[in-house]
């Protein structure tokens, strides 16, 4: 069963921020409002003689887990809360009513009321360009290349990220965008333990974070 998430190299992660530009800019999300955050994970307690190689920090963008059990799906009164066929968890505005029930149940604090719409909105994970085949915004946008976009029944390492920049062999401000990059070749090698997700209430969240050589503050 396909279910569609986004994978985060938490170690290529600088905080820029780009992503979530890059969200609001597309998805036309007012200021003050978000769709995707990123939260600065650290710096952790270190030896008192440590170097900088010892401190322990990382950033970890925080979005609709898009979950296989969703909380929100579940106490939903009109059903606009609802899992798609691809395991995206989607909002139907026109059976809203505000009631942000779904807000209260979602163990992450990503749904928010739109005051001028009076309805719930949240992370679509760019539904209408991942029906034509694209990337989700955030992840075409990461300039450190470490988000990544794919079905979790294909595994990690099919994940897709941003493409390379090609031109005449020479990368330049004319370049072209030419193919997508995947997880398994851009990626550092990593092992089971260093794949985790946010914590689970019983949601089980699909997006994967992987860290490595750091202390994680989530679930495996």
């Amino acid at each position: 069963m396909t279910q569609y998430a986004i994978a985060t190299d938490l170690n290529r992660c600088v905080g820029c921020l780009g992503c979530v530009v890059a969200c609001k800019v597309v998805n036309g999300v007012d200021v003050g409002s978000f769709w995707n955050k990123v939260l600065r994970i650290g710096p952790f307690d270190k030896p008192e003689k440590a170097s900088w190689e010892d401190v322990s920090m990382y950033f970890l963008p925080v979005q609709c887990q898009h979950c296989e059990n969703p909380a929100c799906v579940a106490v939903c009164p009109t059903e606009a809360s609802h899992k798609l066929a691809d395991g995206t968890v989607q909002i139907d505005k026109e059976k809203c009513i505000g009631c942000q029930f779904c807000a209260m149940a979602c163990p992450y604090n990503v749904r928010y009321l739109n005051e001028e719409e009076r309805v719930v909105e949240k992370c679509t994970l760019c539904e209408q360009k991942i029906a034509q085949g694209e990337l989700p915004q955030c992840v075409a946008q990461c300039g450190a290349r470490a988000r990544f976009f794919g079905d979790l029944e294909q595994g990690l390492d099919s994940f897709a990220g941003a493409g390379r920049v090609e031109h005449g062999g020479e990368v330049g401000y004319d370049a072209v965008l030419t193919t997508f990059t995947t997880l398994g070749e851009l990626c550092e090698d990593y092992s089971d333990a260093d794949v985790h997700h946010l914590p689970n209430a019983g949601n089980d969240p699909s997006f994967v974070y992987i860290l490595r050589n750091a202390e994680w503050k989530g679930e495996k």
